[in-house]
């Protein structure tokens, strides 16, 4: 009889099919745009994270000599109205922008997925209930909303990112609703039921995983409106307080010197700009990856 060779470690585990994620991360890398998307936005956040080290100059420190200068060798990107250097003051703004995208969408997550769930899952007069209070928020445009809550909470970074989460939270809401409303009548989730699985587990062990991928996808572009969001409540005076660096705040005071430093205003808003593209085409191409139709 013949020998029968032993497959080889090596082998087998190339073999192996490679999971969900995996196959999602190598779709992800075939689309150019939302590669380029997590560059950038990798990229400011390293400028975020190493500001101090990076950042030529103290961001709040003025000068009486160097007022409205244009963009030179001393100062890349010219100075403001009371002599900030301007590159400073936008490479320390990133981390007020991507904190309050963060943390905004973060606060977002906690308050709509559980009550997007019960809504889904429970049905009922909890359905009714949660379903209503959602449909009375998303009436209100998402930018008044954040702002008319800022306005009552108080000017700081800190209300700014807990008004731009209440207010982004119904859409999370509506989105994990109809998210388990999908799920819930898979035959995985009926034969969880038939063996006597609680409902507490069904909906954390069987639906919240197979929902993740719409709300990554969502998360991704909520960054992105809630960064423009950040930055309008600062420009209203509602975000981040000066001298303290926000480029919503930054846009505010280059508003009055628009014709004579125009760089004041070119610089900041450059930065939204870039920043929000970015998340955008990041999240379009995880939308893309992360689509189960996707071969």
């Amino acid at each position: 009889m013949a020998a029968v060779l032993p497959v080889p470690a090596t082998a087998s585990a190339a073999s192996a099919p490679a999971g969900p994620w995996l196959r999602a991360w190598r779709r992800l890398r075939r689309r150019r745009s939302a590669m380029l998307g997590l560059v950038v936005v990798l990229a400011f956040v390293a400028l975020a994270v190493f500001a101090p080290w990076i950042a030529p100059m103290d961001p709040i420190a003025t000068s009486w000599s160097a007022i409205r200068q244009a963009p030179s060798a001393q100062h890349w990107f010219g100075t403001d109205d009371v002599g900030r250097d301007v590159l400073s003051r936008v490479i320390w703004g990133t981390r007020a922008s991507l904190l309050a995208g963060v943390v905004s969408v973060s606060i977002s997550l906690l308050a709509g997925v559980p009550l997007g769930m019960a809504a889904g899952f429970l049905g009922g007069w909890v359905d009714a209930v949660i379903s209503r209070i959602t449909d009375a928020f998303l009436a209100c445009p998402f930018l008044i909303l954040a702002i008319a809550l800022a306005a009552f909470l108080g000017p700081s970074l800190s209300n700014a990112m807990i008004a731009i989460g209440i207010s982004a939270a119904p859409i999370f809401v509506r989105l994990t609703r109809g998210q388990v409303l999908t799920v819930k009548v898979e035959d995985y989730v009926e034969a969880a039921r038939a063996v006597g699985n609680p409902p507490l587990r069904i909906a954390l062990r069987h639906i919240l995983p197979n929902i993740t991928a719409p709300l990554m996808v969502q998360s991704t572009l909520a960054i992105a409106a809630a960064v423009i969001a950040e930055a309008s409540l600062s420009f209203l005076g509602l975000g981040q307080q000066p001298p303290a660096p926000s480029w919503g705040s930054m846009l505010n005071t280059a508003k009055n010197f628009i014709d004579n430093a125009p760089w004041m205003a070119i610089w900041p808003g450059l930065a939204i700009f870039l920043l929000v593209l970015s998340f955008n085409l990041l999240g379009d191409g995880l939308r893309d990856a992360l689509d189960p139709r996707q071969r």
